[in-house]
């Protein structure tokens, strides 16, 4: 069963592994990332602003071609950790961030999902495009090698993890479940947790891009 990495016990997780998780970082930055927002944030997320790096990577996107920060230069870009073989927190944060975009109407045009696959092995570009399109245009897989993935997740401090597989070669992957939100010219702007409504995110996302 997949569950969000920051619920495991610490002994849980190894030792290269163990980075501030997207969780405390939303906790220290807005007094915890549930309930009403601060007074003054026009946002439900916590506001990341000059806390994290701006967006930049190396993967394989679409027909397995590699791609930069380029690839959604001039959109707001959703960044979300996670794999196919996922059965439960995956499909219901891309479902509730496309509803999301369902509620921006014609403005979801501007808005690009980042869905990055740290399960390369099984989620190789036609499974992850695929997997994207139960979803909305809007939702891109893209992954990488182990190197690739490992720079990014660092950079903005997040983890993941791998099971050892079963005597069937099944395994399950622990991950972060916080949503990054990019501006159109790549800079970090907030952090939404898993808590977040779809009606809130698309206020979010309308106040990000009206600001």
């Amino acid at each position: 069963m997949s569950k969000p990495l920051q619920r495991l016990a610490p002994s849980r997780m190894s030792s290269s592994l163990a980075t501030i998780l997207a969780v405390t970082i939303c906790t220290a930055l807005a007094g915890g990332c549930g309930g009403s927002r601060p007074a003054t944030s026009p946002y439900h997320a916590a506001d990341i602003s000059g806390f994290m790096p701006p967006l930049a990577f190396h993967l394989r996107g679409p027909a397995g071609q590699p791609i930069s920060e380029q690839f959604v230069r001039g959109k707001t870009t959703l960044l979300y950790f996670g794999y196919t073989h996922c059965p439960d927190v995956c499909p219901a944060t891309l479902a509730r961030l496309s509803a999301a975009l369902r509620q921006l109407g014609v403005s979801a045009d501007g808005v690009r999902v980042l869905f990055v696959s740290v399960d390369p092995e099984r989620d190789p570009p036609a499974v992850l495009a695929r997997y994207a399109s139960y979803f909305a245009p809007q939702v891109i897989g893209v992954s990488g090698s182990d190197e690739q993935l490992l720079a990014l997740t660092k950079r903005y401090r997040v983890a993941y993890r791998r099971a050892p597989p079963d005597a069937q070669g099944n395994y399950d992957v622990y991950h972060s479940s916080a949503v990054f939100v990019f501006d159109p010219e790549g800079r970090a702007r907030l952090l939404v947790p898993d808590t977040e409504p779809a009606a809130q995110l698309a206020e979010d996302l309308s106040s990000l891009s009206a600001g």
